[in-house]
């Protein structure tokens, strides 16, 4: 019996290395046959056109997706998606002086993108019809985000039965407050500043006055200048936008031709023969589409190597202490890269590129310390994406510069806390209870989630979060160079749009990404073609990412076909897990639509 077992044991033991070996062996085959069809050599026909899908997700940077043309499962790729903004501007550029590119073919649809990095977009794409090229848009709808985009194209092509959505930018958020009532979870709530609302959802069933003053006058701002644009796109007065929206006057495409927000109504075939004829093909020959993937694979003739570099922090995503996760600032990761692009002699300058609505106080202010070292050894600059708020703004305020689009939002200037009583839930509707000894009177202060906490203990948490936001003021006072007193006037947790921010001398210019790196390099006293670019944290190669995260992907997809459209729902009472300790966070999450 005893050799049967050792012999059955041996036999199972034996079966899970070989399928374990056999697993990283796929892996290693697959990241072969990746890297292969990375580093192919691409050239791009003579009369060719850029054609740029944009209806997906634009995030500042993407891990490179080598499997994306095998046949592979999707939820093995899931963790990989959308387009890169620094890709996505570095091919419209090289595109711009590409001989062999005739023009642009735009697909917006549903674009996925907060408004500065749409600004961003509308920037380059403009930059590069100086070329004298084409642009040409086309699509079955276009909402509200997708429009900026498409409002700079030369011609901008509608589905017959398509769909323009024009009718105003709306923001709404999540309240919590009856569900908890329902399941017995009381909140538990510290802060400091009257426009901190992050923890309203918690408490209230609708915005505070305060809250509904600070979102519309940042909206109102955010409206404007997307107004603005399109006004000088399309020659169109701003008024005249304002009342087709309020009407909501244009339903069909008969309605958008006539009030010139497109320019044609086609199908698809008869769009591209239109790019047929702007790019000088023979009608009875295939049209040249180069699709975003296939065109990075093209040399940069202008990329040469120096030996001059200016890093390129990139933080995205919410604060968290450590490392953080793959879709996060890590505090403790983006700090070692400050610092080691402090200490690199190639690096002469460095831009903080920051897109995060805040997070962890601490995290927040370990890389602010970071910066701090930095500045008056090597120019630091921030470049701010479509939200650099409360621990995003923490990141900035000790650079240099601040560079911001218009349209960013920013500020939130002020800290919370925020704790769960779990007690009616645990003791009278499952049926826990709790009891326990302790040496001194704040020994159990952790069992919040089961008690109501004491007058003493609430007295200990509001002053760590009085602390707290003392802390970050005086520190952003410093930074901005401003009186404290003035500092808080613009602090208390309210939110502004790059725009209002420059007003209040919480940002110092107003621009894109490229401004900021221009203002680093003269600050570094570095020409152009003095210096290169070089980007941090570096990408994870996919297949390391994809051992790592493998099972996360699958069981993310999996919740997704699962929850539907709850699964919002459910990310964000995951979310609730991370709000430990201080939190410099952005009042809320929402979606401007």
């Amino acid at each position: 019996m005893g050799q049967f077992i050792k012999f059955t044991v041996a036999a199972i033991f034996g079966t899970i290395i070989g399928l374990g070996l056999l697993f990283f062996l796929m892996i290693w085959i697959l990241g072969a046959v990746a890297s292969s069809a990375g580093n192919e050599k691409v050239s791009i026909e003579a009369n060719s056109v850029l054609h740029l899908n944009l209806n997906t997700a634009i995030k500042e940077r993407v891990e490179e997706n080598p499997f994306e043309d095998l046949d592979l499962p999707s939820e093995l790729t899931a963790s990989v998606g959308g387009i890169g903004l620094f890709d996505l501007k570095e091919a419209i550029k090289k595109a711009k002086s590409d001989e062999n590119i005739k023009g642009i073919y735009l697909e917006v649809g549903m674009i996925s993108a907060g408004f500065a990095s749409l600004q961003e977009i509308r920037e380059a794409l403009i930059d590069f019809k100086g070329a004298n090229k084409f642009i040409y848009v086309y699509g079955d709808i276009y909402g509200e985000s997708s429009y900026l985009v498409a409002s700079v194209a030369d011609k901008i092509i509608l589905n017959p039965q398509g769909v323009l959505e024009f009718n105003g930018l709306y923001a709404e958020r999540m309240f919590y407050t009856k569900m908890f009532e329902k399941v017995g979870i009381k909140p538990e709530i510290f802060r400091v500043g009257e426009f901190k609302s992050a923890v309203e959802p918690f408490l209230l069933d609708k915005m505070s006055p305060a809250s509904r003053l600070q979102t519309e006058s940042y909206l109102n701002s955010i409206y404007n200048f997307y107004l603005k644009g399109i006004s000088e796109s399309r020659n169109i007065a701003i008024e005249d936008l304002k009342n087709l929206a309020n009407k909501m006057a244009i339903r069909n495409a008969g309605e958008m031709l006539e009030a010139k927000l497109i320019t044609d109504t086609m199908y698809y075939d008869q769009v591209e023969a239109e790019l047929k004829k702007a790019s000088g093909i023979e009608e009875n020959s295939k049209l040249k589409l180069v699709t975003l993937k296939k065109y990075m694979k093209v040399p940069n003739p202008n990329d040469k190597y120096n030996a001059n570099k200016i890093a390129v922090i990139v933080g995205e995503g919410e604060i968290t202490d450590g490392n953080g996760g793959q879709d996060g600032i890590g505090g403790d990761k983006i700090a070692a890269e400050i610092r080691k692009a402090r200490q690199d002699d190639r690096v002469k300058a460095i831009v903080l590129r920051i897109n995060s609505p805040g997070g962890s106080a601490l995290a927040s202010d370990k890389m602010w310390r970071e910066v701090i070292l930095t500045k008056g050894k090597k120019p630091i600059i921030a470049s701010m994406g479509d939200v650099a708020a409360s621990g995003g703004y923490y990141m900035a305020m000790g650079c240099d510069k601040i560079v911001a689009q218009p349209n960013t939002i920013t500020g939130s200037i002020g800290i919370f806390s925020l704790l769960f009583n779990a007690q009616e839930l645990l003791n009278n509707k499952i049926g826990i209870t709790f009891d326990g000894v302790k040496t001194s009177s704040f020994a159990d202060i952790d069992g919040f989630y089961h008690r109501s906490l004491t007058d003493a203990e609430r007295q200990v948490f509001q002053q760590a979060v009085n602390r707290g936001y003392e802390d970050f003021t005086s520190k952003a006072a410093r930074g901005r160079n401003m009186h404290l007193d003035s500092l808080k006037r613009v602090a208390g947790g309210r939110v502004w749009t790059g725009e209002q921010a420059q007003g209040l001398g919480l940002v110092d210019e107003l621009g894109n990404f490229e401004k900021a790196v221009a203002i680093a390099a003269k600050a570094a006293n570095l020409q152009d073609g003095e210096y290169a670019l070089k980007f941090y944290p570096q990408k994870q190669s996919f297949v390391d990412k994809l051992l790592k995260t493998g099972e996360s992907a699958l069981k993310e997809q999996s919740l997704r076909s699962e929850l539907g459209e709850l699964y919002p729902i459910y990310k964000e009472i995951q979310r609730l897990k991370n709000l430990q300790g201080l939190q410099a966070r952005l009042p809320y999450y929402e979606e401007i639509k």
